[in-house]
């Protein structure tokens, strides 16, 4: 119990200390510059993302302070998710762990995930309401996250990908 304590307290000084980044990944072999945009999901022009809409300085401003709020409780998130399923780990490899201590973590587990989309979804709303009609024409959501992304396009190698999964 003390090795795993003391792996938790080190994983959480590792990600504590982790610089913070407004911007979000991209995926590779994507492009997302002007004009590069995925189709619409209606088949029709170009999507952007927020961030490369034709925003006024008080919507871009309004962008930055969305997104780097966004980022610190997303990694918060991140960081418990991380802790709990090394946590699970250590409860399944332990012989002497009962079935009901490992369900319980899994709980956990399937809780914190459904915080994470949860705080994803509340951003996107906050994004869309930023913006104007015209832009809202032009913005896909689906570029802002990359999970939120293979969320959308269906079924992964392994089935249906659950937003948050990478």
């Amino acid at each position: 119990m003390v090795k795993l304590t003391v792996g938790i307290v080190f994983i959480f000084c590792l990600f504590a200390f982790l610089p913070i980044s407004p911007s979000f990944p991209q995926e590779s072999g994507m492009s997302h510059g002007p004009g590069m945009g995925m189709k619409k999901w209606r088949g029709e022009g170009q999507c952007w993302r927020a961030s490369e809409l034709n925003l006024s300085q008080e919507q871009r401003r309004g962008l930055d302070l969305l997104q780097q709020t966004y980022f610190r409780e997303a990694q918060l998130i991140r960081l418990q998710l991380f802790t709990k399923r090394v946590e699970l780990r250590e409860l399944l490899v332990n012989p002497t762990i009962k079935l009901e201590p490992i369900r319980v973590k899994h709980l956990e587990i399937i809780e914190l995930q459904s915080k994470q989309e949860e705080k994803a979804i509340e951003y996107l709303i906050k994004v869309r309401n930023l913006l104007s009609p015209d832009q809202l024409q032009n913005w896909c959501p689906e570029q802002e996250f990359p999970a939120f992304r293979k969320m959308t396009h269906g079924m992964g190698p392994m089935g249906p990908k659950r937003f948050g999964e990478e």
